[in-house]
């Protein structure tokens, strides 16, 4: 839907897009509901699984460690990441008009990215969190204090917010003349430039270059962090140590390659060149499939992680005797 915009001569100028239309994945309605079904499944596992890990962190004492704090904290930072895009991609498969408006749409591109952001920033704070446990030990509890742990927390979670800002103000600022039909599933920033009926180059590098800076800057960091910490590993005189250290990066790893995997496929590299039907599936896999998987890996190979949620839910459900 558009709306005629008027100059002050009262001519017609130009045609402003007042919404969009999310084309999501089309096809059969037999193949659509087999989608929402999928997608539904993978939305509730990702919740359940991600708010077990928050509540294990939050109710057992034996967890209120910084590294469990951060883990629990990104728990949560998943289940508000994947919440701004798969309950709208729900609605939009049983959608008939599958619109969005250009303000949600542009909320949502901003509260994923913002939260994605985050993500990158957290697991940046986790592999500064390994390196000192295993790197510094000594010195681990004199650093990693209560108040640079919850001051590290607030950074993760406050800076993606902030850095945003400014490449969506610019992109939403772009003219929108029509057409106004996005062939994905969310509002993401490649096909809504596209859109725009101008070719600002300005706002163009902006956006590749807080892509290439924060993504490539964070993963930067933490292969370095995991490099150092690998060598710390290797020069640990007990087999026990060794073990218990490197399923403990491992997990993380798996995580970071996971997410850095697919985002800097899409958002760094050449993303745009891509097919769209890639495009999506590249989409899919940092928007869905790997918040899914991140808390079976962080659990998978973790004793303490699993103790705990044996025991939180374990006597949280009710035993009844006959």
């Amino acid at each position: 839907m558009s709306s005629r915009r008027m100059n002050v001569s009262g001519r017609e100028t130009t045609n402003v897009v007042t919404q969009f239309i999310l084309l999501g994945f089309p096809s059969s309605p037999e193949m659509q509901l087999l989608y929402f079904g999928l997608f539904l499944v993978a939305y509730t596992l990702t919740l359940m699984g991600n708010t077990a890990i928050a509540c294990a962190v939050c109710w057992d004492q034996h967890l209120h460690t910084p590294m469990y704090i951060l883990l629990g904290n990104f728990s949560l930072l998943e289940i508000c990441y994947v919440t701004t895009t798969i309950p709208n991609m729900l609605a939009n498969i049983l959608s008939t008009s599958k619109s969005i408006s250009f303000v949600s749409c542009f909320a949502q591109y901003y509260f994923f990215f913002s939260l994605g952001c985050d993500e990158g920033f957290f697991l940046c704070i986790m592999a500064f969190d390994r390196y000192l446990a295993i790197c510094r030990p000594l010195h681990y509890p004199c650093i990693m204090t209560k108040q640079l742990y919850t001051g590290l927390v607030i950074f993760g979670w406050s800076c993606g917010f902030i850095f945003f800002l400014t490449p969506v103000a610019l992109i939403s600022q772009l003219p929108y003349c029509g057409p106004n039909v996005i062939n994905h599933f969310m509002c993401d920033p490649v096909p809504l430039m596209k859109l725009s009926c101008s070719e600002d180059t300005t706002t163009h590098f902006i956006y590749s270059t807080f892509n290439v800076v924060l993504m490539v800057g964070t993963f930067l960091f933490i292969l370095c962090s995991y490099a150092l910490v690998i060598l710390a590993v290797l020069r640990m005189p007990s087999a026990a140590s060794k073990r218990k250290a490197f399923f403990t990066c491992a997990s993380h790893l798996t995580v970071v390659i996971l997410f850095f995997g697919s985002v800097m496929v899409m958002h760094v590299g050449s993303g745009s060149g891509y097919s769209v039907k890639v495009q999506k599936i590249v989409t899919l896999f940092y928007a869905v499939i790997t918040p899914l998987c991140n808390p079976l890996i962080y659990s998978l190979r973790n004793k303490e992680m699993k103790a705990a949620l044996r025991k939180v839910f374990v006597t949280t459900i009710p035993v009844h005797k006959t």
